[in-house]
């Protein structure tokens, strides 16, 4: 089999990685692809957003399954476009995939079918908005309505976070258009966990959990970011937890997305708070999570190729997708300056003193033979171990081998899985 993956970050990188592990796949190729990505795949140079270059190239290189990893062609229709030239594609068509382009349409979802989620309210007004966070009170959570990379998202502290908070989305249009409309959100607290799921239609077959940590600091302090780190499974979180999650939120929302007319084929990324009142829902996505990715595929044992291909072609009840039993964590290096601005180009050394971990690589390039940095997240270190102590040791042992100028990462990823 000849497979296409769209997207150039961690995520794609874990998606090809596992992949690779197939003795169906003859190759592999990816648009547009980063540095680590270019040793296991051949790059191509169409970017995510190229739809009529993507859907051309996969006809002329007899591509028999595209992958879409990123949020944003999802949303804009990608999939609807392959399928329309009879492509086969993994990924949820756009009218499904709005339940991550639209946090108002996701709550007023999950308000319909009655399905846990935080209390909220949107706004299209800015002074409207203003007025009611002022009446709320704070801690409040504010999110944009649209894709922000993920960190369309501020939970606010104080009542002049959270002014600042409207004013940048609503009035700066810091997020473009996808800050027209704002949904402000009661402030749930509890344990974070993920839980991804293969999904087509009403047959819903989760993944193991994971829990990211969104925050740029240790102790969950400072701005949201697309993801510090992640580790899985959550020996911590009893499985009953996780079991009432499925049922009365992950499984509910996929059949109201069949009642919608909506039904979602592809993996639904279920953001959880595990309160005091049982979990509840704070956002989902239409792909694979990035961070999460890297360590839940990393557990994968089932060949990822048979578990896309039952997804499109309707057999995935058939599927007995199996997961190891050791734990996976993953710390990501970024940047010096993210999530707010930061250098590009940097040299990246150490790569080849790592030992037992995989380095996914999220913002890479290569410049005259070297591995230079190229975005805010660049690269996750991801290492399994028998328990979560084993894999955090690994990981962190080859974090510290890896160097480059302005270096940042958090020191508590998975300690919450210890204590």
């Amino acid at each position: 089999m000849r497979i296409l993956v769209i997207g150039k970050g961690g995520r794609e990188h874990a998606i090809i990685w596992a992949l690779r592990k197939s003795a169906r796949i003859s190759h592999i190729y990816c648009a547009p692809g980063n540095a680590g990505i270019a040793q296991l795949a051949e790059c191509v140079p169409i970017k995510e957003s190229e739809f009529a270059q993507i859907a051309q190239f996969a006809l002329d290189y007899a591509i028999d399954l595209v992958v879409v990893g990123p949020d944003d062609p999802l949303a804009d229709g990608i999939v609807d476009v392959l399928e329309e030239r009879n492509i086969p594609v993994f990924g949820p068509r756009k009218n499904a995939a709005i339940i991550e382009g639209s946090k108002v349409f996701t709550k007023e979802l999950l308000k319909k079918y009655n399905i846990p989620t935080a209390a909220y309210e949107s706004f299209e007004d800015y002074e409207a908005a203003l007025a009611y966070v002022r009446k709320q009170g704070v801690p409040i959570v504010i999110k944009a309505d649209g894709l922000a990379a993920g960190k369309g998202v501020i939970v606010a502290q104080t009542l002049e976070e959270a002014e600042k908070a409207l004013r940048e989305i609503m009035v700066d249009k810091v997020f473009g258009k996808s800050g027209s409309q704002v949904v402000i959100e009661e402030f749930l607290q509890g344990q974070e966990m993920s839980i991804l799921s293969f999904v087509d239609g009403n047959v819903v077959r989760p993944m193991v959990p994971s829990q990211d940590h969104k925050q740029i600091f240790d102790g969950d302090k400072g701005p949201n970011t697309g993801g510090m780190g992640t580790y899985s499974p959550l020996p911590h979180i009893a499985q009953s937890v996780i079991d009432e999650a499925i049922e009365t939120i992950i499984k509910p929302t996929a059949e109201a997305m069949v009642k919608e007319g909506r039904s979602f084929r592809g993996v639904l990324f279920a953001g959880l708070m595990i309160t005091a009142d049982g979990p509840k829902t704070i956002e989902f996505n239409a792909r694979f999570g990035d961070p999460e990715t890297q360590v839940v595929l990393s557990l994968l044992e089932t060949d990822l190729i048979d578990i896309f291909l039952a997804t499109i072609n309707g057999r995935l009840q058939d599927m007995d997708i199996r997961w190891s039993d050791e734990s996976a964590v993953c710390v990501i290096l970024a940047s010096g300056g993210y999530p707010g601005s930061y250098p590009k180009g940097i040299p990246i050394h150490g790569l080849d003193e790592v030992r037992d971990s995989v380095v996914f690589h999220a913002g890479t390039a290569e410049k005259d033979g070297q591995i230079v940095t190229d975005g805010g997240r660049v690269l996750g270190v991801t290492a399994k171990g028998a328990g979560i102590e084993e894999a955090r040791a690994k990981a962190y042992a080859d974090a510290e081998r890896i160097r480059f100028e302005g270096m940042q990462y958090r020191t508590d990823i998975a300690l919450k899985a210890l204590r």
